[in-house]
């Protein structure tokens, strides 16, 4: 089987027309009716119903079409590893983001950053501010994604993201879902939901006690849906930062309330972090397309 005659087939399903596909290939329209032919006679099945109007799938042919793309799609992650492998290239991005990050932005700026550069290899991890901090030191992670707790060091590029107003998650069970605002004060009573590994959690309690000012009890969980969960439960309430992709956000049973002190409202600078000396056009590429997405 010809893997251009499967492309031929994939191309007339997508645009529904033998015509527009045979433009599409830069082929004659009788070129690509006989492709169709030829691999129809080596399946030994029909694929298409030809009508005078125009074609419908076969139940084999409906078969082949999603067979025929997963194939494509793998043959063209193929190519790519050849290619990097011609080459030389092992070209890789390590991308760190803080667990309460509750946003689409991070997710819209790698598929943009992978559009732009297919042959780059992408991981991402998740961690609360302290551990991402230590794995880009330590040279684990390439750019992180972190909020501002320290003074911003002259060893680090640190590219601006976006200044966001900080909120609490309630359970709309819970009487609080009624204001529009709360302070740290109205809050010493319920248990506040944070996001830690279990050898960070001393480190996060220091902070929302001491930093923010946080007075109750906390209750640590491992990721966003846990702590969603027990908001449901209305088991305590969630900190979060608002971010442009959560205006019209809605979760069920969950509301957002703004959390401010003495009257004003508490804000939270985001950067894209890396290390200075490290720094080249991938990270520079990767920061800007997350920048432009924060902003939108």
């Amino acid at each position: 089987m010809l893997f251009k005659h499967m492309q031929y087939f994939i191309s007339i399903v997508k645009n529904n027309s033998f015509t527009e596909a045979a433009e599409e290939n830069y082929i004659s329209q009788s070129a690509i009716s006989q492709g169709i032919k030829s691999l129809e006679d080596e399946l030994g099945v029909k694929l298409l119903k030809r009508h005078n109007r125009g074609f419908t799938l076969t139940n084999a042919g409906e078969y082949f079409y999603k067979q025929s793309l997963i194939i494509s799609d793998e043959v063209n992650r193929l190519k790519q590893s050849i290619i990097r492998v011609s080459e030389q290239k092992n070209d890789i991005l390590r991308i760190g983001y803080i667990s309460n990050y509750c946003g689409i932005e991070i997710h819209r700026a790698i598929t943009k950053f992978s559009e732009i550069y297919p042959n780059i290899d992408i991981e991402i991890h998740t961690g609360n501010h302290e551990e991402l901090y230590e794995q880009m030191k330590n040279g684990k992670l390439d750019v992180i994604i972190n909020d501002q707790r320290r003074a911003l060091s002259e060893e680090y590029i640190n590219h601006y993201l976006y200044r966001s107003s900080c909120y609490i998650e309630v359970s709309n069970k819970s009487l609080l879902h009624e204001l529009k605002e709360v302070s740290f004060e109205d809050l010493k009573q319920i248990p506040c939901i944070i996001i830690s590994s279990k050898d960070q959690q001393d480190i996060e309690t220091e902070y929302y006690e001491n930093t923010l000012g946080f007075n109750g009890n906390f209750i640590f969980v491992e990721n966003l849906n846990e702590a969603r969960m027990l908001v449901s439960a209305n088991k305590g309430f969630f900190p979060i930062a608002s971010v442009p992709s959560q205006n019209n956000e809605k979760i069920e049973g969950i509301s957002r309330v703004l959390l401010v002190r003495n009257g004003e409202r508490v804000e939270r600078n985001y950067y894209a972090f890396w290390n200075k000396m490290a720094t080249n056009i991938l990270k520079e590429e990767f920061a800007s397309i997350l920048e432009k997405e924060f902003k939108e």
